[in-house]
This record gives structure tokens, C-alpha cells and sequence, in this order.
């Protein structure tokens, strides 16, 4: 063999070892360790699994400065610190350098700040927010990040497959730095949160679910009328998803229950995936765990919990519970009834009453599992792993109801409260969202009190999306805010708290629940304590701000409480009402709510020294979802978007003063009208085919 082929053999025996491990590296857990600290002279590096996540240089205006390392492990959590201390309080000291992380990391908040408004953050691309104190690396729960009182800023500079790298500037008299590992798992007291073996679902889910319009009535002729309708009036807007929900099974035990319909879908459950699919839609299902047929668990009583007289046990909404110990109760009960669905077509699977199969199933009878020296726990996630294992990857799971932290690792999302639509819980699980899994806030009815906030709330913190009304009712005005508020964008978390504790602190107390008649004390509230919501857009053209408000009694919004720079000037413009309220420094008056809409979303935008986009009409997101590019260049202002047929699609453009606008022109679209009010310039751009359009505004300078 010569040399130059014993060479190619050598590079491709390297690469392939070098893929192996990066491979093995995704799959197996983080140490629950410290990170290796090296502090050579100004240098400062920082490194966990042999890969550098902190590097960076440190500058003082002193010449001596203390350092200190600490690191405490309690109940298997571990908290690194270094601490930087100046001798003197008229001294500063600056690190400055970069974090590397992984594909799935993020800025944000770790620790709740002490004063200030109460809000809700989520991003859509990496933050550039003011507030950010830390990086979370999702892939391998860690997160590293700095203590309030110095000033901090952390600003995404590369995104690759390889990861994520960040500048870090901090700057102050005491600095403290926290590196703490298994943060979600350890510190947050999620036992099964292991990220290194599942991903997030990789895109929102928006759609329809048959259980408020129909309830357990629905019929195989009302959901296909449904389908022509979602086809019709929403499918283009991003309503994906048609689920439908109990009513359409023969009853609750044997397989052959679920996977042969009642007289009600004469054409059986194949004939309606079909029929959904071929209307572009993806079709999804519901299904409960419980199982009522008294004469079969009679006689298999080894498929079932048994109480203490050894017949099968019985519980509310469970009726009898499967033994999730017991494969063979699995491999007869549960793997056929999703094996058939799959092989039907269903794409969605909506799996109700988990939590009375785990408290009046599981939790009231520990004795039959320790005598059977079997975990319940891992009984009942047994079960669940089925279904994955039977549906796969590709295919969406929602847990329901009730907060499910046993689950977490099996379904993609979570019903995190009771029967009907309530956005206090986005508030109560905030950085659960996207992290854990998708939080589900229940469907959303197109009720005039409630329709605008419902819809800006669930889509502003990139929640679980259905609505649930009679397919007549898209056909009227009111669907309109849920035609903006979708498609829901991909977001991440910008707090790793949840900003409203009263519900997760609670979470320890699933052990020990013995019924889920009605919201257990974790389970997300209906009261809502928090009413604004931030959503960041970080496009390469742009980043702004969009502040959804609930309710509250907030007379001024400061512009540094929502992570923006208070020393710049920005455009406030109010989606639902399309009033630019002004342009502002330092804060906003947000005023009164209009009764119309039961909230406010104000778009927040830099003020530039020329004509700029202040809002567009397609989306709550102000040109978030469908704006491809915009650009100022030689006194034009020109974009990209992606447009609906016929649906009139409005630019707001602000004229300063110094600009007089000339002409619009756009390909792809007609300019049907150009209106000027005060300082906002509106332009009314209408197509005759869904796609891209390329728009120019031409102005003279005065």
C-alpha cells in the first residue's frame, strides 16, 4: 500500500472516530461536576467535558483584586462560584470574552430579579435582550451565569450545526460567577429531564380540536365539514393540525374499541385520515388510558392493579388501571391501539386521563407494586414509552392533563391545566416551554370577551395552538385574530424560572396525589397573576419587541424593564387598534384597554434616522412571521414577504421628518391604496396567488 492511499484510509478512519464521538457525546449524561477553572495571569477559561465554555480576559483599573472559588453540593446539586472582589470601591474590574455552547442554548434570566415589571419573555432567534445575565445550554443542562449587581451584557455572535457562541462583557466592583450543572434536573427537581436523549418538537403545533365544538357527539359528516372549512378558510393562515376528540371509539378497554368506530363513522377511522390528508391537513387523535371492561380484567387479572382483596382495582375516570410492570398487559392492551392508529395514518396523539391512571390508578395502591417489587413510577412510564415506541418519533404526543413531570422525556407536550382555555399558566410554567416539552394551555374558543388575548398570549410565548369552535363560526369576523396570531413562531424561554412560582413549587406533591378530581396545587391556575408578554424577534435585518398586555394596572412601561436600551428613541404602535401611539424615550404611557379587544399589543421598534417598517397586518409579530428582508438603501425602503391570496396586506412605514414619499411599486402584488396618517405612511399591497412578493417605497429627500 503506498503512502498517499495509506494516508486517505488514515483520514477517513480519523473522521469516522471523530463522528463516533460526537455521536457518543450526544447520547450519554453530563457529569453532575464541577467545571475545570484555569486562571493564568488576566487569562480566565473554564471548561466541562473537555470543551471550553467560558474564555475570556479580565481587566482591572486597581492593580489587586481578590478571586475566590467556591463550590457547594447539597441533595446532588451542584453550585460552582468565582467571585471577583476589589480592594477598594472606587476600583472596577471588567471580564470580557466568549461562552460556547451547543446547538440549543440560549441567553436568558436565571435568577428573578427583586423589582421591576412582572414579565413573561420568549425569543424568537437567539435574544439580544438587556436582561440576559446567563447562558442555558438545553443539550446538556448546564447553565452559567452571572449574580445582579454588576453590569452584564451577552450578545449571540455565531450560530452553527457545530453551536452557539456568545460575547460576554461584565463590568463592576464585585463580580460573581455560577456555573451549575444539571440545572433542570438537580436544581429545578425534574428527575427525568434528560435533554441529551430527546429533542424539543421541532415546530409549533396550530390547529383544531373537535372536544368544545362537538363534545363526545361528533359525528364522521361534522368533522368533514370541519375539514373543508380549515381547509378553506385557515390551512393558509398555518392551521396544520384537525384532532379529533372523544366520541368517535366503541369504548374504553380491548384495542378493537378504539381501532373500529361506532355507528357515527360509518366509513371508519382510515376513510377520515384520508380525507383530512387529501385537504392538506394532518390528522390527529384522541385516546384515554382507561380501561372499563369488568368481565375481561376478571378474567386477566395479571394485566391489571389489584386491590387488597386481589380484584382488579377501580378508580374516577380511570375505572380499571393496566399494570404498566406488566409486559405482556402492555403488548395485549396498549401497543395494538397505537400500532392501528399509526398504521392508519394519524400523525397526532392526544392521551387523556394520565393523571388518574397515576394517582387513583397507581399512587392509592402502593402496596400491590411493592409487593410485586416494582417501581410505579417507572410502571406508569412504561406504559407511556409504548405508545412512543409504537407511534415513534415523528409522531406528536400530548399528555393530558395535568402537569406530567414523570413523563417528561416520552411526550412532546403537556396539558399543564383543567378542561378549558386559561393563559395563566403560561405564566406559572413559563421556562418549561420549548425546554421540557410544549406547553398545551387547552383550546381556545373565539368567545368576543375572549378571542384577541386568548389567541396574542398563546402565540407570543410559542405555546400548544388549538382552537375548538364550530367550523361556522371561521367563516365570521371573529376569526380574524386568530388568522394574525398564526402560525405560532418557535420560541425559547427568556426566564428559566417561572415567573409565577405559586404552581411549580408544588410539583414534589405528584407522588402523593391520590385523586385528579379537579386542578391538583401544581397544575397550571385559571387566575392569572401576570398579564404582559414580551416576544423578542431577532431577524439579520432587525430586532424588536412585542408587548402583549392582559390586564394590569400599569401606568408606564419603562423601555429597560422590557430589555431595551433606554437611552434610544423607539415607534409604539398598537397592533389590534393600528395606532401609532407616538415615538418615546426612557417609557410609554400604554393607556386604557379597549373593551373591543380585552388587551393591547404594542409592536416596539429602534427609531431610525430615515423611513423604516413600523408594523405590518399578517401577523401579531409585526412582520416577524413573513417579513424574508428589509433594506434602506438610497432613499428606498424595500423588502421580501410571504402574502395570502387576497388577503389585503398593509405596510406601516413612519416618514420622518426630512423624507417625502414618491411612489410604491411592488411584484407579485397590486398597490391598491396609500394612506397618510400623522407621521405613518399606510400601504395597502393585495395578491392574487399565496407567495413571496418583493415591495420597494421610493421617497426624495427634502
Amino acid at each position: 500500500m503506498n503512502i498517499l492511499k495509506f494516508s486517505r484510509l488514515l483520514a477517513i478512519f480519523f473522521i469516522l472516530f471523530v463522528f463516533s464521538q460526537a455521536t457518543a457525546a450526544v447520547s450519554t449524561a453530563p457529569p453532575n461536576k464541577p467545571a475545570e477553572i484555569s486562571i493564568n495571569g488576566t487569562s480566565i477559561s473554564l471548561v466541562y467535558e473537555s470543551i471550553p465554555i467560558l474564555q475570556g480576559q479580565i481587566f482591572a483599573s486597581g492593580k489587586n483584586y481578590n478571586i475566590n472559588r467556591v463550590i457547594d453540593k447539597k441533595d446532588g446539586r451542584v453550585t460552582q462560584l468565582m467571585t471577583f472582589t476589589t480592594l477598594r470601591p472606587q476600583d472596577s474590574i471588567k471580564i470580557q470574552g466568549k461562552i460556547f455552547s451547543g446547538q440549543e442554548s440560549f441567553p436568558c434570566e436565571v435568577d428573578r430579579r427583586d423589582r421591576g415589571l412582572t414579565v413573561v419573555r420568549h425569543s424568537s432567534g437567539p435574544s439580544h435582550s438587556r436582561l440576559n445575565r446567563a447562558v442555558y445550554d438545553r443539550s446538556r443542562d448546564w447553565v452559567l451565569s452571572v449574580d445582579h449587581n454588576p453590569s452584564v451584557r451577552i450578545t449571540p455572535l455565531s450560530d452553527s450545526a457545530s453551536g452557539r457562541t456568545y460575547a460576554l462583557k461584565i463590568t463592576g466592583s464585585e463580580i460573581i460567577i455560577r456555573f451549575r450543572p444539571r440545572y433542570y434536573q438537580k436544581h429545578r427537581g425534574l428527575k427525568y429531564f434528560e435533554p441529551w436523549t430527546y429533542r424539543i418538537w421541532p415546530k409549533p403545533i396550530v390547529g383544531w380540536c373537535s372536544w368544545f365544538a362537538y363534545f363526545s357527539k361528533i359525528t364522521e359528516k361534522n368533522i368533514k365539514k370541519t375539514v373543508d372549512v380549515l381547509s378553506e378558510v385557515l390551512l393558509p393562515y398555518g392551521y396544520e393540525y384537525l384532532q379529533i376528540d372523544d366520541g368517535y371509539q366503541r369504548g374504553q378497554g380491548l384495542p378493537e374499541l378504539w381501532l373500529k368506530p361506532n355507528m357515527k363513522f360509518p366509513n371508519g377511522l382510515k376513510h377520515l385520515v384520508k380525507y383530512i390528508k387529501d385537504k392538506g391537513l394532518k390528522p390527529g387523535i384522541w385516546t384515554n388510558v382507561a380501561f372499563n371492561q369488568m368481565d375481561f380484567a376478571e378474567k386477566n387479572k395479571d394485566f391489571f392493579v389489584l386491590d387488597k382483596e386481589g380484584n382488579p382495582a377501580q378508580g374516577n375516570w380511570v375505572d380499571i388501571s393496566i399494570d404498566g410492570s406488566n409486559p405482556e398487559a402492555i403488548n395485549r392492551l396498549v401497543r395494538p391501539i397505537y400500532r392501528g392508529l399509526k398504521d392508519m395514518g394519524w400523525d397526532y396523539f392526544k392521551v387523556d386521563a394520565l393523571r388518574h391512571l397515576r394517582y387513583e390508578g397507581y399512587n392509592s395502591y402502593p402496596d400491590y407494586f411493592r409487593e410485586k417489587q416494582k417501581d410505579r413510577v417507572e410502571a406508569f412510564r412504561n406504559l407511556v414509552k409504548a405508545v412512543r415506541e409504537e407511534i415513534g418519533r415523528e409522531s406528536f404526543i400530548l399528555g393530558c392533563w395535568g402537569i406530567r413531570p414523570e413523563l417528561i422525556g416520552i411526550i412532546d407536550g403537556c396539558r399543564i391545566g383543567t378542561d378549558g382555555y386559561s393563559f395563566a399558566g403560561l405564566s406559572q410554567y413559563n421556562s418549561f416551554n420549548n425546554v421540557v416539552w410544549l406547553n398545551d394551555p387547552d383550546h381556545i374558543e373565539l368567545s368576543p370577551e375572549d378571542a384577541y388575548r386568548s389567541t396574542m398570549a398563546t402565540s407570543l410565548t410559542g405555546s400548544l395552538f388549538l382552537l375548538t369552535d364550530k367550523p361556522e363560526v371561521y367563516r365570521t369576523n371573529i376569526v380574524d385574530p386568530a388568522k394574525r396570531a398564526a402560525p405560532v413562531l418557535f420560541t425559547q424561554p427568556g426566564q428559566i424560572y417561572d415567573v409565577d412560582p405559586s404552581r411549580s413549587q408544588n410539583l414534589h406533591l405528584v407522588d402523593t396525589e391520590v385523586t385528579g378530581s379537579g386542578p391538583r396545587l401544581f397544575d397550571a391556575g385559571r387566575t392569572p397573576t401576570v398579564h404582559l408578554f414580551l416576544l423578542e424577534i431577532n431577524r439579520p435585518f432587525e430586532n424588536w419587541v412585542l408587548l402583549g398586555r392582559t390586564g394590569g394596572e400599569d401606568k408606564n412601561i419603562p423601555f429597560d424593564e422590557l430589555g431595551l436600551d433606554p437611552s434610544k428613541e423607539y415607534y409604539v404602535f398598537e397592533f389590534w387598534s393600528k395606532i401609532l401611539l407616538g415615538s418615546y424615550s426612557g417609557e410609554f404611557a400604554p393607556g386604557k384597554i379597549d373593551p373591543h379587544f380585552n388587551c393591547q399589543l404594542f409592536c416596539i421598534r429602534k427609531r431610525l434616522n430615515h423611513p423604516q417598517i413600523i408594523a405590518t397586518n399578517r401577523h401579531i409579530t409585526c412582520g416577524g412571521y413573513e417579513l424574508d428582508d428589509v433594506r434602506w438603501e438610497d432613499h428606498i425602503l424595500s423588502g421580501k414577504s410571504r402574502v395570502i391570496q387576497n388577503d389585503p396586506y398593509i405596510l406601516y412605514v413612519s416618514e420622518p421628518p426630512g423624507y417625502t414619499f414618491k411612489e410604491a411599486h411592488c411584484i407579485g402584488a397590486k398597490v391598491k391604496k396609500i394612506e397618510k396618517t400623522g407621521m405613518m405612511q399606510k400601504i395597502v399591497l393585495i395578491a392574487d396567488n399565496n407567495g413571496s412578493i418583493n415591495w420597494t417605497i421610493e421617497y426624495i429627500n427634502n
